[in-house]
């Protein structure tokens, strides 16, 4: 089967991490499979859950991948997928949290940085190249004194729930943007949320 690409969420698995803002690409992920598809798990591994989302509307099917080798080994899972369903590293789109944006402020990226992300290095790593999509979910940074690391494993905010169900249907929308017609009119197609 010839597939359009591989939508990756990252996050760490188990309950323990579920609501977390680091698992905001699982969120997001779970949110696609439950909200719009009857989708079954076509492949379940050790280090991988993965989906088959064979959407009417799309030229060519797309594979959901959720790794389950925990943030910082994303890429182990990620190389994996690739290297079975042959498929290349700019056929990939990672969404992930994102530091740098507030709460509500989604951006779709090709190449570049990796702003210290380590499940991003992760793949970059594996897979010897930047050259892939991400979809960046802020989160916002933390207060001047808190630890980085116990921020993005803390849950969000009980006023932050309502923009957070928000971003994550905009989320969507733009994935199903981009699967069908690209990044660039993914961009366009996205519109301000509860950023402020």
């Amino acid at each position: 089967m010839d597939f359009g690409g591989l939508i990756v969420g990252l996050g760490n698995p188990g309950k323990k991490y579920s609501k977390t803002r680091h698992n905001i690409g699982f969120m997001v992920l779970e949110s696609l499979i439950e909200y719009d598809f009857e989708l079954g798990c076509i492949n379940k591994q050790n280090d991988y859950l993965l989906w088959l989302w064979d959407d009417n509307s799309m030229e060519k099917p797309w594979l959901l991948c959720q790794p389950l080798t925990y943030m910082n080994l994303s890429g182990k899972a990620i190389k994996k997928v690739l290297k079975k369903y042959k498929l290349l590293p700019t056929q990939i789109l990672v969404v992930h949290d994102e530091l740098d944006f507030p709460l509500g402020k989604l951006r779709f990226k090709f190449d570049g940085g990796l702003a210290g992300h380590k499940g991003l290095r992760s793949i970059a790593e594996h897979l010897g190249s930047h050259d892939f999509y991400r979809l960046r979910m802020g989160i916002g940074r933390p207060e001047e004194k808190t630890d980085i690391v116990d921020y993005v494993l803390s849950s969000f905010a009980q006023n932050e729930l309502d923009c957070l169900s928000s971003v994550i249907e905009r989320a969507i929308l733009g994935i199903k943007i981009f699967c069908n017609q690209g990044m660039e009119t993914a961009i366009k197609g996205m519109t301000p949320c509860c950023a402020s």
